[in-house]
């Protein structure tokens, strides 16, 4: 995933700060956006998004799904109404998974050095 996780939690985000999150375009969370009803940025008077957490993690599930599992737009509507939180559940095993595995072969590397 190109998800860069920022440590320093804002309590809203730019369109261009979430898309550089994600290494996509702007464009493709506006059009997210207009398709997936549970993805509602912020508006103000000029029409400048501002995304929250709960936004994150949505564009995040919806990233996992599309650009990871390659489902289609329609297949991940589908997926998240018939259970959102039966896959939000999957992607954090998923995700915590790839954090051990990462770890566990920086630890493997350096046992390999000390060889």
């Amino acid at each position: 995933m190109t998800l860069i996780e920022n440590k320093n939690q804002k309590l809203y985000y730019s369109i261009g700060e979430v898309a550089e999150m994600f290494g996509v375009n702007e464009s493709l969370l506006r059009y997210w956006e207009r398709e997936f009803d549970i993805i509602r940025p912020r508006k103000n008077t000029k029409g400048t998004r501002s995304y929250r957490k709960e936004d994150i993690d949505n564009i995040k599930l919806i990233y996992h799904l599309v650009k990871e599992k390659g489902l289609t737009l329609d297949g991940a509507k589908k997926k998240i109404k018939d259970n959102k939180d039966g896959v939000t559940k999957n992607h954090e095993i998923i995700t915590r998974l790839q954090t051990l595995k990462e770890e566990l072969l920086a630890m493997k590397a350096e046992l390999d050095a000390i060889e």
